[in-house]
């Protein structure tokens, strides 16, 4: 998975709970130059990765609905000084009026989806903003995409490739 990323190629990772599925994304962001953005559609799962990370020395930031004014100006200050080498966002801040044009001006080496399954009307979690995904896709065309989750039938892989 790692090597494939490194290669600059998409990948659908389907994972156990459990099975280092974060690792997946962390270890190439910290090898590749630029940062990369993380689309996650929880919360309390960015917040502890991000608490985590910071915690190992890495530079990491989110941005999500439940932050301040004062916290999304500092996060702010933080990309615009290139001291952020990871950035979590949820999707309906990624599919924001005008976000992947600001995000457009950082140099991005890598956009992983956590919790793929959400993007297909087959499951029990979809997400509407998932499905504009494909927006940020066609944005950021040259930029490797991984995609992961723990659970996927055929149909859910399809949506999600697709």
């Amino acid at each position: 998975i790692i090597e494939n990323i490194l290669r600059r190629k998409d990948i659908l990772v389907i994972m156990p709970t459990g099975g280092g599925k974060s690792l997946c994304y962390q270890l190439p962001a910290m090898m590749m130059n630029g940062m990369t953005i993380v689309v996650s559609p929880l919360i309390a799962l960015m917040n502890d990765q991000v608490v985590s990370l910071k915690a190992a020395g890495v530079q990491v930031a989110a941005l999500h609905s439940n932050m301040t004014k004062s916290e999304l100006s500092d996060v702010d200050r933080q990309l615009q000084a290139r001291q952020i080498k990871m950035l979590y966002v949820s999707p309906e801040r990624i599919n924001s009026n005008g976000f992947t044009d600001y995000l457009a001006r950082f140099e991005i080496s890598l956009i992983a989806i956590d919790e793929a399954h959400c993007v297909s009307v087959w499951g029990n979690d979809f997400r509407p903003d998932y499905v504009l995904l494909n927006k940020v896709r066609d944005r950021f065309v040259d930029v490797p995409f991984i995609s992961l989750t723990a659970t996927a039938d055929a149909a859910t892989q399809q949506d999600i490739c697709k």
